[in-house]
């Protein structure tokens, strides 16, 4: 028996050209088990700060910390992997969303660091994985401590618009997930199965 339940890819039409050179799609934002809109405006390293939400660069919310204070409109930071979430712990008190990237879909060092945010700095607000997310890895990421993804892969949007959510029924290591996503200590914990 499988331990990783997969949810089928779809193969990719034949018949329709492949665009050349053709952009990124915009993501989409699913959170709270659909598609929805998403009120954070991703500000440029050089950009003004908008007077809405505002999701910003670590970089350049720890160097205009002070400043940015004084806003009232919610603060949001983009976390790369290879950035110390060290250097954003003292203002997580500041923050109501952590934005943490994904550069590809091998690169697990974001779900490490959400782990981190959730279960060693207590940070409650919304953490939202970014850049390369896939359908299958997203219940994985969800145990993390993630609530938010940002969704560009379509055949991963195809499937969440279709209401598939992969199951993995089968895990090993226990987290400090909400109590839904976690069985009780010295339950099997070499196979650990939620509820």
């Amino acid at each position: 028996m499988n331990a990783l339940a997969r949810v089928p890819v779809e193969p990719a039409a034949t018949s329709v050209a492949a665009p050349a050179a053709s952009a990124p799609a915009e993501p989409a934002l699913w959170r709270n088990g659909r598609f929805e809109a998403d009120e954070w405006e991703r500000v440029a390293p050089d950009a003004a700060v908008p007077e809405g939400p505002a999701l910003l660069p670590l970089t350049r919310f720890l160097a205009e910390r002070q400043a940015l204070a004084a806003r009232n409109a919610p603060l949001g930071v983009v976390v790369q992997p290879d950035e110390a979430l060290e250097e954003l712990a003292p203002y997580l008190d500041r923050v109501s969303l952590v934005a943490l990237v994904f550069p590809k879909f091998a690169d697990g060092r974001a779900s490490s660091m959400a782990r981190v945010l959730r279960e060693r700095y207590g940070f409650a607000g919304e953490l939202r994985a970014t850049g390369d997310v896939l359908i299958d890895q997203m219940p994985l990421m969800r145990r993390c401590g993630f609530d938010a993804f940002e969704v560009v892969n379509e055949p991963t949007r195809r499937q969440l618009a279709a209401g598939k959510w992969p199951d993995v029924p089968y895990y090993l290591q226990p987290t400090g997930a909400p109590a839904q996503l976690e069985v009780p200590a010295g339950t099997r914990p070499w196979t650990r199965r939620p509820g």
